[in-house]
């Protein structure tokens, strides 16, 4: 997997179901500071050896427990966290493969990552989800999408407490963030931190060689193999992301993968949309442009491949004037320097929006405005 800058000296991990390790570092004590604390040491024991027999300082201790009990307020990391723990659940696969989902219908429908299920689903292994109660449930695969990295899971429950969606749009870089799920199969994991970054373009590839591209929310909260498919909440308790990759160190193996504060989170708004999708008709769909894109183009932008074939015919590039050869550098007023970031950028609209592009054709700049179309599944 990649961590769409080519430049960048991170990547991005996902499926995780590997171990990782951690370096610890010791500072040396020198000898000096030995004996200052040996004579330390040697005193404090004097005066509690005294003190013990009622000499020193007189009579003896009397140690006093206290009772009070800690009132968490609802909107405390503490209250949020008890008030969602029942509704996020862990997955495990006859595969191997481990994650994190959560409710989001009383009737069952539980929401994950694609990445999390794909091996059970090509090898129609189980797929297990354990509530945060304990209870067991086989499930069943509702609708997966690779493109968006998410997949529905059913079980055979009803009444079940599921999670409130909030509105990705409005998230801001500093809010405030909880990520919830089984790290390392550790179920009921709480960390929390901030919105580091939006709107960050990553591409995820999958084991069957399905790649998933995500307009993603980036935080530093810790997210660790497991964590995949479990929410990101916010400060009110609403599901704003799902946790879904983590950048690692250049070099680092899978079993050395884990947190080093880059996490990232499909917006919930988009999940929200392909969810209902998969849950009505068992598929998703998502918009397209009807071009070739030369994923091997250095950039800055993304070029329309010289190939046979570059421009779908009749689709939203020819119909906007595109030509094989022209390099977009600008979508939806946002500037374009790779290829991923302007199928992430696609990815994140809706089918039938339109909208604005620049591209060079040769020395010159133009630009129209392009209507999305469905991709075909």
């Amino acid at each position: 997997m990649s961590f769409l800058s080519r430049k960048s000296r991170a990547r991005i991990d996902a499926p995780w179901w590997n171990s990782q390790d951690f370096a610890q570092s010791k500072r040396g004590i020198s000898p000096g500071s030995v004996v200052v604390l040996a004579i330390i040491a040697g005193v404090v024991g004097g005066i509690l050896g005294v003190n013990a027999s009622g000499g020193l300082l007189g009579g003896r201790a009397n140690l006093v427990s206290a009772s009070n009990s800690i009132e968490r307020k609802p909107d405390s990391v503490a209250g949020l966290a008890n008030r969602v723990l029942p509704s996020v659940v862990s997955i495990t696969t006859g595969a191997g493969s481990t994650g994190s989902g959560f409710i989001i219908d009383s009737a069952g429908f539980i929401l994950t990552n694609n990445h999390v299920v794909q091996e059970a689903a090509l090898s129609k292994a189980k797929i297990i989800v354990t509530l945060n109660n304990g209870e067991e449930f086989e499930s069943k695969i509702i609708g997966r999408d690779a493109s968006y990295d998410l997949a529905v899971l059913k079980i055979i429950a009803t009444g079940l407490p599921a999670l409130q969606f909030g509105d990705s749009d409005k998230v801001a870089v500093g809010d405030s963030v909880i990520a919830i799920g089984s790290p390392l199969g550790l179920s009921g994991t709480v960390t929390l931190g901030i919105i580091s970054a939006k709107d960050r373009a990553v591409t995820a590839g999958g084991s069957a060689g399905e790649n998933s591209f995500i307009n993603a929310l980036q935080t530093d909260a810790a997210i660790n193999p497991g964590n995949s498919g479990g929410p990101l909440i916010d400060t009110t308790g609403a599901v704003i992301g799902i946790n879904s990759a983590i950048a690692t160190l250049s070099g680092a193996s899978n079993s050395q993968a884990g947190s080093i504060g880059l996490g990232f989170a499909i917006p919930i708004n988009q999940a929200r949309k392909t969810a209902d999708q998969l849950i009505k008709t068992g598929k998703a769909s998502y918009p397209v442009i009807g071009v070739l894109i030369d994923m091997n183009f250095a950039g800055p932008g993304a070029k329309v491949t010289e190939s046979d074939g570059a421009i779908l015919p009749g689709g939203p590039a020819q119909k906007a004037g595109l030509k094989s050869g022209d390099v977009i550098i600008e979508f939806a007023g946002k500037a374009i320097n790779t290829p991923d970031e302007l199928i992430v950028g696609i990815r994140a609209k809706s089918i039938g929006d339109r909208v604005e592009i620049k591209f060079k054709r040769g020395s010159s700049t133009r630009s129209t405005t392009i209507t999305l179309a469905a991709g075909k599944n």
